[in-house]
């Protein structure tokens, strides 16, 4: 079992999770059974590019890391590949459960993490395919859980029956089932980039941990965290990173009304299936209860930086004036921690990496990279609204850090 928990890296597993959770919070919905079986299938695919990636470097491992399960001889390589394809097969058929559009996804994230392990790790576009898979495990889970709640409600356009005879009936309905899918998904794409693109840091100075050598990618990566942090710590400006705009229901029966860019979660029915009513927009963005038909962005404050300096520093010099300007508001505060938390367990490590380039501390770079997950995806949720979920999710890290002193992320 030793040997199986080595192959599979069993301490990254909780950076996995967050992934759905923060797709469901980008949507304004509340975590269901769609969200619970996108988070089972991301478990399933993350574990089987874990073994796949053993199998798929046996012969360098035998030279660089002789003490992984392969060429210690403690796991054959053909059960590694059998672990890699049965655990893709069960991805793929929980995501099924969840409906065709998740299943849709999940096959894409399959055959990223299939095609980086066998083909891209070693090439340049390998952090990219990394950061596709991550940004698609986010999106797998925004889509399981939209499609879920959109699966409970009546057949037909506002729950009202097809009264109009022939295909032409047919395939309005369709066209707006699919519309109805895709549309509460497209607000989970910002923060889908935002973790893809940390993902594509990580990546990148995994490809020294064996050798080490490199100082200019963690220090690159260690600007490219202070950016994150403060793109999710910032202040919501029309849509960017904020979740969907708000839906006011009209009389029963008929479509909902939407405002485009309007800060905050979805308003929506009180008591409708897998939605999340929120009586006040994140960030303390004024909300209107339902029925009101539109609703008041939050003033928003530009802050510039001063000329000549640089975007990491400059990131760093407005946490000041973020965590000032949300003294009123928890939720917001509560971002700013999760965000602080995000930096502390990725900065401290890309820095001693960038002092001393040596395989140790390159690859203890790579794991808080791994671990900093956690707390990027409970903040992205927490900024969504869903400060109960970005919570939760916070709650992985002791789970994560016990784990990996017994079994390595990396």
């Amino acid at each position: 079992m030793r040997a199986w928990a080595e192959l599979l890296r069993v301490s990254a597993l909780f950076s996995v999770p967050g992934d759905a959770l923060a797709g469901a919070a980008a949507v304004g919905r509340r975590p269901g059974r769609g969200t619970v079986l996108a988070a089972g299938a991301s478990l399933c695919l993350y574990e089987a590019g874990m073994a796949l990636n053993d199998w798929a470097d046996r012969d360098e491992d035998a030279v660089d890391r002789p003490h992984r399960p392969i060429p210690s001889g403690r796991v054959s390589p053909a059960a590694a590949l059998g672990a890699a394809g049965a655990l893709t097969a069960a991805g793929l058929a929980l995501a099924a459960r969840a409906g065709r559009p998740a299943l849709t996804v999940a096959t894409g994230l399959a055959a990223t993490v299939w095609a980086y392990d066998l083909r891209l790790k070693h090439t340049k576009a390998g952090p990219a395919a990394m950061a596709a898979a991550r940004s698609l495990d986010l999106l797998l889970g925004a889509t399981a859980t939209a499609t879920g709640a959109s699966a409970g409600l009546p057949a037909g356009d506002g729950g009202r029956p097809d009264n109009v005879a022939g295909t032409g009936g047919t395939s309005a309905t369709t066209a707006a089932r699919t519309s109805g899918v895709l549309a509460p998904v497209l607000p989970a794409l910002p923060a889908a980039l935002v973790l893809g693109a940390h993902t594509y840091g990580v990546t990148a100075v995994s490809r020294h941990e064996a050798q080490g050598g490199s100082t200019g990618t963690p220090l690159a990566v260690l600007a490219t965290t202070a950016a994150l942090a403060a793109a999710v710590a910032g202040e919501r400006r029309g849509r960017g990173l904020s979740g969907p705009a708000h839906t006011t229901p009209s009389a029963p029966g008929a479509p909902a009304h939407t405002t485009p860019g309007a800060p905050g979660p979805a308003l929506t029915t009180p008591g409708a299936p897998g939605t999340r009513h929120v009586a006040t927009g994140a960030f303390g963005a004024p909300a209107h209860a339902p029925g009101a038909g539109h609703a008041t962005p939050a003033p928003t404050r530009t802050t510039h930086a001063p000329p000549g300096e640089r975007p990491a520093s400059a990131a760093f010099a407005r946490l000041p004036a973020l965590v000032a300007g949300a003294a009123d508001d928890p939720g917001r505060l509560l971002t700013l921690g999760l965000t602080a938390a995000y930096v502390r367990t990725a900065a401290p490590p890309l820095l001693h990496a960038a002092l001393n380039p040596s395989p140790p501390l390159t690859q203890r770079a790579v794991g808080g990279g791994i671990r900093a997950m956690i707390p990027l995806q409970a903040a992205l949720a927490a900024r969504a609204g869903a400060p109960v979920t970005g919570l939760a999710v916070m709650g992985l890290v002791p789970l994560a850090r016990s784990l990996a002193r017994k079994v390595s992320p990396t």
